[in-house]
């Protein structure tokens, strides 16, 4: 989950915290689980961190969603992976006016946190002004949100102007719902000056089916059954582990049976697995694309219309997905294929190398060279960006393009694509929401957009349907617009969708229940046992 779109990678892991993992690894500490001897039931779950805290209205890392999602109840949540309909999570029903501005809330009978107190409409409230206080990384979730109680069971948000998205932005665990005076006492509030997240890092304050026993950063994190949990699907485990191990160690451990869910290996990891192992496979929601400068500044090159025309008939994007493993996909646009507004496959843009040597020529460019930027330590669900590169790089070459490949550290190559300096740029977006308002970010003049030097201005037609659609209520026509909005960015941006790679989630036979979700990857808490 990023709104600098670089999703997940791990943690830098100390020496000491190595050692730690190793130890952990090959000790037989998951010898217990799935049995109900000693301190009961334990499933153990490895994963690659990138976690900075517990404190839901602080937390926006993949693992930090995995962890709250179990801690936290939200007002409405998602079914498994169907992102396509918010149900009931702390709130039993809501109804959203007819001018999307209005959302109603009708709270949940007998919802109890942890220590046994009701969970209230005044919590609610607390709860969700404090994210928008902090101003921390999901605080824009909430932008122009205003959230009051009505009555002691109902609460209503209101929204500066027509907000049809909110009801897909509220399951999101940032927004879980907190103990308000629990963590009043720890030194929260609703203000800038909140000081509860050293409390929050050990121990939680919610309603969700677990409580936090123990929480490190780099090694692993202990969550607890909570017996006050009233929600309509029961816990299955006493007690999950959360550990922090890299894809190889990962693989191992689900073999031998020291845990029993590995999130991330790749497709060529998961190849001929066996002895009791269950792999679930599919295209993630994530969108690897490749973005071309337009501002002649940085390259004259790729702000040229008719060089981005020839990239984009260069691609072989077949041939990318045999890259991205067993599952990928390639999305027709910025918004991905499970989500609303998704154009369809049919309209997926294919290679032409003649169409792409023709559209090179009429650019007036000879011999043409450009730079291509990308975080040589990222992967993409498994997939290397390095890999990808030169994949890409061999590609343009057949067409007459001169590719270079500029690697550097995640958090170098990261500010020159913030501050729009690479000529050419290679990137993913990872669903804040499953939205599709989450992508008007590609717009000219937006977030990303300007990161590839598409200023305001560039295309009015284009901006003036994003406004449009972002207020627009009604399924069917939202879909519309943003498939229009879509195939007007495939027709004259600088974006250049390539592929939605293959998440794997390796598990033993015996956990039921595993199901992707682009939001929170898994919900720990939903696994079962047979």
């Amino acid at each position: 989950m990023s709104r600098f779109s670089t999703g997940s990678y791990p943690a830098a892991l100390s020496l000491v915290a190595v050692a730690a993992l190793a130890l952990t690894a090959c000790s037989g500490a998951g010898s217990t689980t799935g049995s109900s001897s000693g301190g009961g039931r334990t499933l153990v779950v490895d994963t690659s961190f990138n976690l900075k805290t517990a404190d839901p209205g602080r937390e926006f890392e993949p693992t930090g969603q995995i962890v709250d999602k179990a801690l936290y109840e939200t007002l409405l949540t998602f079914e498994g992976n169907d992102v396509t309909k918010p149900i009931p999570g702390l709130a039993s029903s809501y109804e959203q006016s007819a001018d999307g501005r209005t959302l109603t809330l009708h709270l949940r009978a007998g919802a109890k946190f942890s220590d046994g107190s009701a969970v209230t409409a005044d919590d609610v409230v607390f709860s969700l002004n404090r994210v928008i206080a902090l101003k921390g990384n999901p605080s824009f979730l909430l932008d122009g949100v205003t959230v009051t109680k009505t009555d002691a069971s109902t609460v209503t948000l209101v929204s500066a102007k027509s907000n049809p998205a909110l009801p897909f932005i509220l399951p999101n665990p940032a927004l879980g719902i907190v103990n308000a005076k629990t963590v009043q006492a720890h030194g929260g509030s609703a203000t800038a000056s909140d000081a509860a997240e050293k409390y929050l890092n050990s121990a939680s304050a919610g309603s969700g089916p677990y409580t936090l026993s123990s929480f490190n950063t780099n090694t692993q994190v202990v969550l607890t059954k909570n017996p006050k949990y009233n929600g309509s699907a029961k816990p299955t485990y006493d007690k999950i582990v959360i550990r922090n191990v890299q894809a190889p160690t990962q693989k191992l451990n689900v073999q031998r049976g020291d845990s029993q869910v590995a999130l991330d290996l790749t497709s060529d990891q998961v190849k001929g697995l066996a002895g009791g192992l269950k792999v679930s496979s599919g295209a993630s929601s994530d969108v690897i694309f490749l973005l071309l400068n337009q501002d002649t500044k940085v390259s004259s090159v790729t702000a040229n219309a008719k060089f981005v025309e020839a990239v984009r008939k260069g691609i072989d994007y077949k041939g990318l997905l045999t890259l991205g493993g067993a599952g990928s996909i390639q999305p027709a646009g910025v918004i991905p294929s499970n989500f609303l507004g998704a154009l369809p496959a049919s309209q997926a843009a294919g290679r032409d190398l003649a169409g792409a040597k023709a559209a090179l020529k009429a650019s007036g460019i000879a011999k043409p060279s450009v730079t291509l930027g990308y975080p040589s330590d990222l992967t993409v669900d498994g997939l290397s960006l390095q890999t990808l590169a030169e994949r890409i790089q061999a590609q343009l070459k057949e067409v007459g393009i001169d590719v270079t490949l500029a690697p550097a550290p995640t958090t170098t190559e990261l500010d020159n694509y913030r501050n729009g300096k690479e000529q050419a740029g290679l990137w993913y977006w990872g669903p804040d929401y499953p939205d599709p308002s989450d992508y008007l970010v590609f717009l000219p003049g937006n977030l990303v957009g300007l990161r590839a030097g598409w200023k305001a201005g560039a295309d009015n037609e284009l901006t003036a349907l994003g406004e449009k659609a972002a207020t627009t209520i009604g399924d069917d026509t939202r879909k519309t617009q943003y498939e229009e909005i879509q195939t007007r960015l495939n027709a004259g941006g600088p974006f250049i969708p390539l592929m939605q790679p293959s998440r794997n989630t390796v598990s033993a036979a015996s956990v039921t229940g595993i199901a992707y979700n682009p939001v929170w990857t898994i919900d720990v808490a939903a696994l079962g046992s047979k």
